[in-house]
């Protein structure tokens, strides 16, 4: 592969607008550059969680869904294609379910926090349902790939069950939410 990225600025970003993979120019505001941008946020708070002590098969989940999010900033970069194959959806669908099988039942809605990893993970959940939000309101004529859309929603999933997955493994409660904590 030859150098993709021989200079890093080309100011041709100055005026407001910023290039797609596909050539065509846009609005640094638009909304497919506001999910571009929350895809890649997404991606490097992932990022941090890597750099704490994972297990081996959550590491390699991670290391996936790492890709999977470049995989969707390139479709997005380039309208009205698709990169994302449902197969990622399926494997995504068979971790939640094997991870959160471990998990007892919740009877209370949770907070963020327990352990710096789970919080981190909670982080991530967070931004991850902004950028479904996000994708949902590009509204340019090419619409985002359903798998694209399915799997964000897994991944929010799977990430709010791994901040459970994570704290247990650092001997830490979930935090409760304490709903009727003004009843003094």
């Amino acid at each position: 592969m030859g150098n993709r990225l021989s200079k890093i600025y080309t100011r041709t970003g100055d005026d407001g607008t910023t290039g797609l993979g596909d050539g065509s120019r846009v609005n640094k505001t638009c909304a497919r550059v506001e999910a571009m941008g929350n895809t890649d946020e997404l991606n490097c708070i992932i990022g941090i969680l890597m750099t704490e002590q994972l297990p081996k098969s959550l590491r390699e989940t991670m290391t996936r869904v790492q890709h999977t999010l470049f995989d969707i900033g390139g479709e997005l970069s380039i309208p009205s294609s698709a990169m994302v194959p449902q197969a990622r959806v399926i494997d995504l669908e068979s971790v939640l379910n094997e991870l959160n099988e471990e998990l007892p039942p919740l009877k209370e809605f949770i907070l963020p926090g327990g352990s710096q990893r789970s919080a981190v993970c909670h982080l991530a959940r967070s931004v991850c349902r902004r950028l479904e939000r996000s994708l949902f309101a590009v509204d340019d004529g090419h619409p985002v790939s359903p798998v694209s859309l399915q799997y964000v929603n897994r991944l929010s999933d799977l990430l709010f069950v791994v901040a459970r997955v994570l704290n247990r493994m650092s001997g830490a409660d979930d935090v409760l939410w304490e709903h009727d904590r003004h009843a003094d």
